[in-house]
């Protein structure tokens, strides 16, 4: 298997896995946001929402760099 054929498959497997990461993390927005107040407060993200937020950082910048990779490798 070649380079740019193992890049092809990070693309495409680290963009799916990056997409459903987005979609399955909670929005901020309550109820109240819907009135016009929206009632936030500052919180920290812990556990399970944590791990998914910094999953996320990495699939999107293995994305990036696999982008990158392919498009610096002499076809």
């Amino acid at each position: 298997m070649q380079i740019g054929n193992f890049l092809e498959v990070v693309i495409f497997i680290s963009a799916f896995l990056t997409i459903l990461l987005i979609l399955l993390q909670q929005r901020g927005a309550s109820l109240g946001a819907g009135f016009g107040s929206s009632g936030e407060l500052y919180t920290t993200r812990r556990g399970l929402e944590k791990s998914m937020f910094v999953a996320t950082i990495v699939t999107s910048v293995t994305f990036v760099g696999s982008i990158l990779g392919l498009l610096l490798i002499p076809a």
